[in-house]
């Protein structure tokens, strides 16, 4: 009779369903929520083998906003989840009897699982969750309803040696992209390499991403499907499915937020009337999956816009729910891209309450809404990727219209340089090198990589040439104008040039052409082949980065490490980075140039070539000093680390 009346109920909230208003309604706060023991009759009315959902029999919460929203899993074994791999929990389940089937009809109506859905991982028992007041989501259909086949969980490919002598905090990475399941530019280094240094570091670290379908299969297929929920979406009056499907690989635990109406499509980035819905369901449905996993974070780590909405969810939806007492952190990556659109629009989409679309938070020029500057306004940390680029973004300059905004928070604000991943830029290991070297045999082997690049590209092959490399977005940001404007000067007959990259049509058209004028002196590859950059930092001389505005730059920290000396212009991370060579002391590791100008550009260059025509002994000495600077992540972790211990002081 106990479940008959949870059925009918349970109907009950069903038809009450489409008329519950959005994120705005407060039928049921969070004082309200009784912990399980006291709702489900579960020891009552069936044996442990046959425990139903809790949503089946849980009327407590019918018109539960989705801030609430963390429902419980059925007999939810959560409580080792902090220390241990998720996908332990993978275990074989016991078929449904058909009093489960009978219990689960009245859900069928409601079941709207996505078509790759895998499949519920297995409950060797039903533990009842007494102790844990986990709050229920109405609309989340019964995650047993399906047997649950035997699911290898992903094998770890390399043990991490941790500090454990160090502080224990546990971090939630929250972005739009990670190498190597999708990645557009240095966020998805960026994403990859950080928390995986963090977790050397003593951190319990999870990075949530969204589940694109261009994900490589290979990574696909050793997902682990963790649970499902149904979220409320701003004003849209709909319940959107919310899957959480696992992979664990280096000690870190990669969350992928599954819905196919919003990442069914190839590109990570389309156009923002699609993005801006995309990434506010991303940014809502990554703190909902936190309280549904009971996995808490004591810090919320996001970066850029298209996560920019997560700390003003997490101080206003969230802020009753478990995740709302996690500290935020947002990262800026490239302040040029922001997520800006119409106030109705992404309070449609968002759902967030009125006070926030005001001018110190998400409003903008009056009718805009802006996401990262909401990001900005209530995130509790700042932080740019390098020194200088927290400085300058506080410039009319540099600031993109942010620029008072900035100063407003500069006391919350921070650089912390970007490194990169000895695993993946090493030339000592880099199978796609030619010939591989190290610190102590670069003088010896670094020309049979330039003579293999010369080969490959259809150069002259002379070990005597100069040879230059450019590894960018072809874009007006990477100076790329600056470049086009030298070329014919700097093409003397004892130099080469190589350009990898894509990007504006403009560009790509004029490297082309440099290339067809200058056979055997210019190559112009346009596209983008990671084996091939790894091969012009090895067997290039010199590495161009003459951009406009750069946060922090990967290319010239990736040359230095493969002794090939960066020549930049003095802005951001490139400012941070390389120390102008002085001829009277020796001292520096790089060629700068101060202003945005074609001419101090050449200049630069020319310096670069002087020193390593007639004084190679000097160019050697600076190409080992590169070699030898430490610009992995474990200094920049290390100040990760420091500024989340100065937010959780306990």
């Amino acid at each position: 009779m106990a479940r008959e009346k949870a059925n009918s109920q349970k109907k009950k909230m069903t038809g009450k369903k489409a008329e519950a208003p959005a994120v705005e309604q407060k039928a049921a706060p969070v004082k309200e929520t009784a912990s399980v023991k006291e709702t489900v009759p579960v020891k009552e009315t069936a044996p442990v083998k046959e425990t139903a959902s809790v949503k089946e029999a849980a009327p407590v919460k019918e018109t539960a906003s989705v801030k609430e929203a963390a429902p419980v899993k059925e007999a939810a074994p959560e409580e080792k989840k902090e220390e241990a791999a998720p996908a332990k929990e993978a275990a074989p389940a016991k078929k449904a009897p058909s009093a489960r089937k009978k219990a689960a009809a009245g859900e069928k109506e409601k079941k709207a699982a996505p078509a790759k859905k895998k499949a519920a991982p297995a409950k060797k028992k039903a533990a009842p969750v007494e102790e844990k007041p986990v709050l229920v989501e109405e609309a989340a259909p019964a995650v047993e309803e399906q047997p649950a086949p035997v699911e290898e969980a992903p094998v770890v490919e390399e043990v991490i040696a941790v500090e454990s002598n160090l502080p224990r905090r546990s971090i939630a990475f929250i972005g739009s992209e990670c190498h190597p399941f999708v990645k557009t530019g240095g966020l998805g280094d960026v994403m990859y390499a950080l928390p995986r240094e963090l977790a050397r570091l003593n951190c319990d670290v999870r990075v949530i991403l969204p589940r694109y379908a261009c994900i490589p299969q290979e990574y696909q297929d050793k997902m682990v499907y963790r649970g499902e929920f149904y979220m409320d979406l701003g004003k849209t009056g709909r319940n959107y499915y919310v899957g959480i499907m696992e992979y664990i690989w280096d000690g870190v635990v990669y969350d992928f937020i599954d819905n196919q109406e919003f990442f069914s499509v190839g590109n990570p980035y389309t156009n923002l009337v699609d993005d801006i819905p995309k990434y506010c369901f991303f940014s809502k449905a990554a703190l909902a999956a936190l309280n549904y996993m009971n996995w808490i974070p004591d810090i919320v780590h996001c970066h850029d816009w298209q996560a920019g909405l997560v700390p003003v969810y997490l101080r206003t939806l969230f802020k009753d729910s478990p995740v709302g007492r996690a500290k935020s952190v947002l990262t800026i990556h490239n302040l040029r891209f922001q997520g800006v659109y119409n106030i109705p629009t992404i309070q449609y989409w968002s759902g967030l309450p009125n006070e926030v679309f005001e001018m110190g938070a998400l409003k903008q020029n009056w009718v805009d809404a802006n996401m990262l500057k909401g990001g900005l306004a209530y995130a509790d940390r700042i932080t740019t990727v390098s020194g200088t680029y927290a400085w300058e973004i506080q410039t009319r300059e540099y600031g993109e219209g942010l620029e008072e905004h900035l100063r407003y928070h500069s006391g919350k604000l921070r650089g912390i340089v970007n490194g990169i991943d000895y695993g993946m830029w090493n030339p000592e290991t880099d199978s796609a090198l030619a010939e591989n070297y190290g610190l102590g045999n670069v003088l010896e082997h670094k020309m049979a990589n330039k003579l293999a690049l010369q080969r490959e590209l259809g150069l002259e092959e002379d070990t005597g040439k100069f040879v230059i490399g450019l590894i960018s977005r072809l874009t007006n940001q990477k100076g790329l104008d600056l470049v086009n404007a030298i070329i014919p000067q700097v093409l003397d007959g004892n130099t080469q040039v190589v350009v990898l990259g894509t990007g504006d049509k403009q560009y790509e058209d004029a490297f082309r052409y440099y290339e067809g004028a200058h056979k055997g002196t210019f190559s112009a590859c346009i596209q983008y082949d990671e084996a091939r950059a790894h091969r012009i930092y090895a067997g290039a001389d010199a590495l161009l980065v003459p951009s406009r505005f750069e946060p922090c730059g990967l290319t010239q920290l990736n040359a230095m490490h493969y002794g090939t000396l960066p020549i930049v212009r003095e802005t951001g991370g490139l400012k941070d980075t390389v120390e102008p060579y002085n001829d009277f002391t020796g001292d520096g590791n790089g060629f700068t140039f101060d202003r945005y100008d074609a001419g101090l550009l050449l200049d630069a260059i020319n310096r670069a070539k002087t020193l390593y025509f007639n004084n190679r002994y000097h160019w050697d000495e600076v190409v080992q000093r590169d070699m030898a600077k430490d610009v992995s992540w474990e200094n920049s972790a290390k100040q990760y680390k420091q500024m989340y211990l100065e937010l959780t002081q306990w």
